[in-house]
């Protein structure tokens, strides 16, 4: 991303929203705002490392309440939630961060809910686990402070390999489900 552009393009919109760069208040908005968007878009230029796993099996991991905040790709405005992520190993787990950083590959760009929850279901099923399980639940300001002005929450799912069974998927979903019952 080209900073200098980016603030300029700032600087441009400050005006055109009628106010004066100038301004105290304003003078280093450009900046900041530039500075903020090398951050939130991130994902862009990320790698999320899943080459990195040790040898070990279980029959489903589950990596819950993975916070995530995301700008919709329609009107450039946050939304944000939780993702939980279940997958059965092949002889291979990953490690947490992993699947957080995973998880902000994707979020930190332009985008859809259900893209990023077919996005992190895909690159996970394509390190050869045996299924993966996204469930992906999210505020979105696009939503709430404009438009209809309504605070309904979206939920968008993704199952690969086994958890696409509806007996897997029915058992995998109450497990993510599942606030503080430990099996």
């Amino acid at each position: 991303m080209d900073s200098e552009r980016v603030k300029k393009l700032v600087r441009e919109l400050i005006i055109e929203l009628g106010e004066d760069p100038a301004r105290e208040g304003l003078r280093e908005t450009p900046e900041r705002i530039a500075n903020m968007y090398k951050e939130i878009f991130g994902g862009y230029d990320s790698d999320s490392e899943l080459s990195v796993q040790f040898s070990e099996d279980s029959d489903v991991v589950i990596a819950r309440d993975i916070q995530f905040y995301s700008m919709c790709e329609h009107h450039m405005l946050p939304f944000f939630g939780k993702v939980h992520i279940a997958y059965s190993p092949n002889g291979r787990v990953f490690g947490i961060s992993k699947l957080v950083r995973l998880v902000e590959k994707y979020a930190k760009r332009l985008q859809i809910q259900e893209r990023i929850t077919k996005n992190i279901a895909d690159e996970l099923y394509n390190q050869g686990v045996k299924g993966v399980a996204v469930v992906a639940e999210a505020e979105h300001l696009c939503m709430k402070m404009r438009g209809v002005r309504n605070d309904a929450r979206m939920t968008s799912n993704a199952f690969r390999g086994i958890f696409q069974n509806d007996d897997e998927k029915a058992g995998v979903v109450a497990m993510i489900r599942r606030q503080h019952d430990f099996v």
